[in-house]
Protein backbone atom coordinates (compact mmCIF):
# COMPACT_ATOMS: atom_id res chain seq x y z
CA UNK A 1 0.00 0.00 0.00
CA UNK A 2 1.12 3.29 -0.13
CA UNK A 3 3.18 5.22 2.32
CA UNK A 4 0.39 7.92 2.42
CA UNK A 5 -3.13 5.94 3.06
CA UNK A 6 -6.55 7.18 1.83
CA UNK A 7 -9.23 6.22 3.89
CA UNK A 8 -13.03 7.29 3.29
CA UNK A 9 -15.62 7.79 5.88
CA UNK A 10 -18.96 7.86 5.45
CA UNK A 11 -21.40 9.91 6.86
CA UNK A 12 -18.00 11.89 8.22
CA UNK A 13 -19.62 15.78 8.82
CA UNK A 14 -20.79 15.33 12.20
CA UNK A 15 -20.87 12.92 15.64
CA UNK A 16 -18.81 9.68 15.42
CA UNK A 17 -17.94 9.80 11.43
CA UNK A 18 -16.33 13.21 12.08
CA UNK A 19 -14.30 11.74 14.68
CA UNK A 20 -13.37 8.88 12.83
CA UNK A 21 -12.37 10.77 9.82
CA UNK A 22 -10.26 13.34 13.05
CA UNK A 23 -8.62 10.50 14.24
CA UNK A 24 -7.90 8.97 10.94
CA UNK A 25 -6.25 12.50 9.76
CA UNK A 26 -3.97 12.69 12.84
CA UNK A 27 -2.61 9.39 11.67
CA UNK A 28 -1.43 10.72 8.69
CA UNK A 29 -4.27 9.49 6.50
CA UNK A 30 -6.07 11.44 3.53
CA UNK A 31 -9.64 11.45 3.79
CA UNK A 32 -12.59 11.52 1.90
CA UNK A 33 -15.35 13.19 4.06
CA UNK A 34 -19.06 12.53 3.10
CA UNK A 35 -22.66 13.25 3.41
CA UNK A 36 -25.42 13.58 0.97
CA UNK A 37 -26.18 17.60 1.52
CA UNK A 38 -23.20 18.97 -0.22
CA UNK A 39 -22.97 22.51 1.87
CA UNK A 40 -20.58 24.91 2.24
CA UNK A 41 -20.18 23.60 5.70
CA UNK A 42 -19.26 19.99 4.53
CA UNK A 43 -16.75 21.52 2.25
CA UNK A 44 -15.88 23.67 4.85
CA UNK A 45 -14.86 20.53 7.53
CA UNK A 46 -12.89 18.73 4.68
CA UNK A 47 -10.52 22.14 4.36
CA UNK A 48 -10.69 22.47 8.15
CA UNK A 49 -9.59 18.69 9.00
CA UNK A 50 -7.20 19.15 5.78
CA UNK A 51 -5.07 22.23 7.71
CA UNK A 52 -5.24 20.79 11.15
CA UNK A 53 -3.44 17.57 9.98
CA UNK A 54 -1.80 18.86 7.32
CA UNK A 55 -3.06 15.75 4.74
CA UNK A 56 -5.73 15.95 2.14
CA UNK A 57 -8.84 16.28 2.18
CA UNK A 58 -11.97 15.58 -0.36
CA UNK A 59 -15.52 16.38 0.18
CA UNK A 60 -17.67 13.93 -2.07
CA UNK A 61 -21.33 13.61 -1.65
CA UNK A 62 -23.00 10.68 -1.87
CA UNK A 63 -26.80 9.79 -1.31
CA UNK A 64 -25.96 6.38 1.02
CA UNK A 65 -29.87 5.45 0.20
CA UNK A 66 -28.30 5.15 -3.64
CA UNK A 67 -26.55 1.85 -4.70
CA UNK A 68 -25.10 4.01 -7.28
CA UNK A 69 -24.28 7.10 -5.48
CA UNK A 70 -22.48 4.55 -2.83
CA UNK A 71 -20.19 2.94 -5.77
CA UNK A 72 -19.21 6.07 -7.27
CA UNK A 73 -18.35 7.15 -4.02
CA UNK A 74 -15.65 4.77 -3.84
CA UNK A 75 -14.49 5.10 -7.85
CA UNK A 76 -14.34 9.50 -7.11
CA UNK A 77 -12.20 8.45 -4.39
CA UNK A 78 -9.88 6.54 -6.04
CA UNK A 79 -9.38 9.16 -9.07
CA UNK A 80 -9.03 11.75 -6.80
CA UNK A 81 -6.40 10.10 -4.58
CA UNK A 82 -5.21 6.93 -6.79
CA UNK A 83 -5.93 4.49 -3.97
CA UNK A 84 -8.75 3.40 -1.42
CA UNK A 85 -6.72 1.91 1.76
CA UNK A 86 -9.16 2.22 4.69
CA UNK A 87 -13.11 2.22 3.97
CA UNK A 88 -15.00 3.06 7.28
CA UNK A 89 -18.87 2.61 6.69
CA UNK A 90 -20.70 4.90 9.44
CA UNK A 91 -23.76 6.50 7.75
CA UNK A 92 -26.83 5.46 9.51
CA UNK A 93 -30.54 6.47 10.22
CA UNK A 94 -32.68 5.61 13.35
CA UNK A 95 -36.83 5.56 13.78
CA UNK A 96 -38.19 4.29 16.41
CA UNK A 97 -42.14 2.54 16.40
CA UNK A 98 -44.08 -0.42 16.49
CA UNK A 99 -43.40 -3.37 14.21
CA UNK A 100 -47.03 -3.21 12.47
CA UNK A 101 -46.77 1.07 12.84
CA UNK A 102 -43.32 1.23 11.55
CA UNK A 103 -43.61 3.10 8.28
CA UNK A 104 -42.40 1.39 5.26
CA UNK A 105 -40.49 4.01 3.50
CA UNK A 106 -38.73 4.15 7.06
CA UNK A 107 -38.23 0.60 6.80
CA UNK A 108 -36.81 0.90 3.31
CA UNK A 109 -34.44 3.84 4.05
CA UNK A 110 -32.62 2.16 7.48
CA UNK A 111 -31.96 -0.97 5.49
CA UNK A 112 -30.58 1.33 2.57
CA UNK A 113 -28.81 3.61 4.53
CA UNK A 114 -27.29 1.21 7.49
CA UNK A 115 -27.27 -2.06 5.94
CA UNK A 116 -27.11 -2.25 2.13
CA UNK A 117 -24.91 1.37 1.33
CA UNK A 118 -22.20 -0.90 3.27
CA UNK A 119 -22.58 -3.49 0.79
CA UNK A 120 -21.94 -1.32 -2.40
CA UNK A 121 -18.99 0.44 -0.72
CA UNK A 122 -17.67 -2.76 0.28
CA UNK A 123 -17.89 -4.40 -3.00
CA UNK A 124 -16.65 -1.46 -5.00
CA UNK A 125 -13.32 -0.75 -2.70
CA UNK A 126 -12.41 -4.49 -2.74
CA UNK A 127 -10.58 -4.85 -5.99
CA UNK A 128 -9.26 -1.40 -5.31
CA UNK A 129 -7.69 -2.70 -2.23
CA UNK A 130 -6.80 -6.15 -3.84
CA UNK A 131 -4.51 -4.23 -6.83
CA UNK A 132 -3.16 -1.88 -4.05
CA UNK A 133 -1.88 -5.19 -1.59
CA UNK A 134 -4.31 -4.91 1.22
CA UNK A 135 -6.51 -2.83 2.79
CA UNK A 136 -8.70 -2.02 5.78
CA UNK A 137 -12.86 -1.99 5.92
CA UNK A 138 -14.57 -0.54 9.60
CA UNK A 139 -18.25 -1.02 9.70
CA UNK A 140 -19.75 0.97 12.35
CA UNK A 141 -22.25 -1.19 13.69
CA UNK A 142 -23.83 -1.38 17.30
CA UNK A 143 -24.78 -3.08 20.57
CA UNK A 144 -27.98 -3.24 18.48
CA UNK A 145 -26.13 -5.71 16.07
CA UNK A 146 -25.93 -8.10 19.08
CA UNK A 147 -28.74 -7.46 21.45
CA UNK A 148 -32.32 -5.64 20.19
CA UNK A 149 -34.79 -3.43 22.16
CA UNK A 150 -38.32 -3.09 21.45
CA UNK A 151 -39.38 -0.53 18.85
CA UNK A 152 -36.40 -0.49 16.31
CA UNK A 153 -36.85 -2.74 14.35
CA UNK A 154 -35.33 -1.78 10.93
CA UNK A 155 -32.31 -0.28 13.29
CA UNK A 156 -31.95 -3.95 14.64
CA UNK A 157 -32.13 -6.10 11.39
CA UNK A 158 -29.47 -3.80 10.05
CA UNK A 159 -26.64 -3.52 12.27
CA UNK A 160 -27.62 -7.77 13.12
CA UNK A 161 -27.07 -7.77 9.31
CA UNK A 162 -23.63 -5.41 9.34
CA UNK A 163 -22.52 -7.86 11.71
CA UNK A 164 -23.04 -11.32 9.11
CA UNK A 165 -21.82 -8.78 6.49
CA UNK A 166 -18.69 -8.38 7.95
CA UNK A 167 -17.78 -11.98 8.63
CA UNK A 168 -18.35 -13.47 5.08
CA UNK A 169 -16.62 -10.11 3.94
CA UNK A 170 -14.04 -11.03 6.28
CA UNK A 171 -13.46 -14.69 4.92
CA UNK A 172 -13.84 -13.64 1.33
CA UNK A 173 -10.74 -11.46 1.35
CA UNK A 174 -8.67 -12.69 4.55
CA UNK A 175 -5.53 -13.67 1.74
CA UNK A 176 -5.58 -10.25 0.35
CA UNK A 177 -4.26 -8.68 3.44
CA UNK A 178 -7.43 -7.03 3.56
CA UNK A 179 -9.56 -7.12 6.77
CA UNK A 180 -12.99 -6.44 7.61
CA UNK A 181 -14.42 -5.84 11.02
CA UNK A 182 -16.82 -3.94 12.86
CA UNK A 183 -17.26 -1.71 16.23
CA UNK A 184 -20.33 -2.00 18.39
CA UNK A 185 -20.62 1.06 20.93
CA UNK A 186 -23.46 1.81 23.19
CA UNK A 187 -24.86 4.95 23.07
CA UNK A 188 -22.74 7.81 22.63
CA UNK A 189 -23.04 11.11 23.06
CA UNK A 190 -23.39 13.16 20.07
CA UNK A 191 -25.12 16.04 19.06
CA UNK A 192 -28.14 14.50 18.09
CA UNK A 193 -28.11 12.68 21.34
CA UNK A 194 -27.53 15.76 23.36
CA UNK A 195 -30.39 17.14 21.38
CA UNK A 196 -32.61 15.07 22.99
CA UNK A 197 -31.64 15.38 26.58
CA UNK A 198 -34.17 18.52 27.10
CA UNK A 199 -37.03 16.80 25.92
CA UNK A 200 -36.77 13.82 28.00
CA UNK A 201 -35.83 16.34 31.26
CA UNK A 202 -39.60 17.46 30.33
CA UNK A 203 -41.15 14.40 29.72
CA UNK A 204 -40.18 12.40 32.59
CA UNK A 205 -39.62 15.13 34.86
CA UNK A 206 -36.21 14.37 35.92
CA UNK A 207 -32.96 16.40 35.95
CA UNK A 208 -30.25 16.03 33.62
CA UNK A 209 -28.26 13.41 35.47
CA UNK A 210 -31.28 11.09 36.10
CA UNK A 211 -32.38 11.56 32.69
CA UNK A 212 -29.24 9.89 31.36
CA UNK A 213 -28.39 7.34 34.13
CA UNK A 214 -31.93 5.71 34.07
CA UNK A 215 -33.90 6.84 30.95
CA UNK A 216 -30.92 6.97 28.07
CA UNK A 217 -28.32 4.40 29.72
CA UNK A 218 -30.61 2.36 31.52
CA UNK A 219 -29.12 -0.43 29.74
CA UNK A 220 -25.28 0.85 29.59
CA UNK A 221 -23.92 -0.91 33.08
CA UNK A 222 -21.23 1.90 33.76
CA UNK A 223 -24.10 4.35 33.32
CA UNK A 224 -21.78 6.57 31.13
CA UNK A 225 -22.15 7.60 27.25
CA UNK A 226 -19.95 6.01 24.90
CA UNK A 227 -17.54 9.21 23.38
CA UNK A 228 -16.93 9.79 19.95
CA UNK A 229 -13.25 9.85 20.25
CA UNK A 230 -13.75 5.86 22.19
CA UNK A 231 -15.26 4.76 18.87
CA UNK A 232 -12.79 6.42 16.80
CA UNK A 233 -9.74 5.36 18.67
CA UNK A 234 -11.16 1.92 18.29
CA UNK A 235 -11.82 2.59 14.73
CA UNK A 236 -8.07 3.21 13.95
CA UNK A 237 -6.41 0.64 15.93
CA UNK A 238 -8.27 -1.93 13.72
CA UNK A 239 -7.07 0.20 10.79
CA UNK A 240 -3.49 -0.40 12.20
CA UNK A 241 -0.84 -3.02 11.65
CA UNK A 242 -1.00 -3.89 14.39
CA UNK A 243 -4.95 -5.60 13.81
CA UNK A 244 -3.20 -7.34 10.76
CA UNK A 245 -4.72 -10.50 12.55
CA UNK A 246 -8.25 -9.48 13.80
CA UNK A 247 -10.47 -10.13 10.59
CA UNK A 248 -13.84 -10.75 10.57
CA UNK A 249 -14.77 -10.38 14.54
CA UNK A 250 -16.17 -6.97 16.67
CA UNK A 251 -15.15 -4.46 19.19
CA UNK A 252 -17.88 -3.76 21.94
CA UNK A 253 -17.70 -0.43 23.15
CA UNK A 254 -20.86 -0.18 25.41
CA UNK A 255 -20.12 0.16 29.19
CA UNK A 256 -20.78 -4.06 29.81
CA UNK A 257 -24.65 -3.90 28.09
CA UNK A 258 -24.32 -6.61 26.01
CA UNK A 259 -22.53 -8.83 29.08
CA UNK A 260 -25.77 -9.52 30.65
Amino acid sequence: MPNVKTAIVTGSTSGIGLAIAEALAADGCNIVVNSFSDTPQDHAIAKQIAEKHKIETAYIKADMSKPDECRALIAKSAERFGSVDILVNNAGIQHVAPVEEFPIGKWDAIIAINLSSAFHTIAAAIPLMKANGGGRIVNIASAHGLVTSPFKSAYVAAKHGILGLTKTVALEVARDRITCNAVCPGYVLTPLVEAQIPDQMKTHKMDRETVIREIMLAKQPTKEFVTVEQVAAATLYLCSPAAAQINGTHISIDGGWTAE
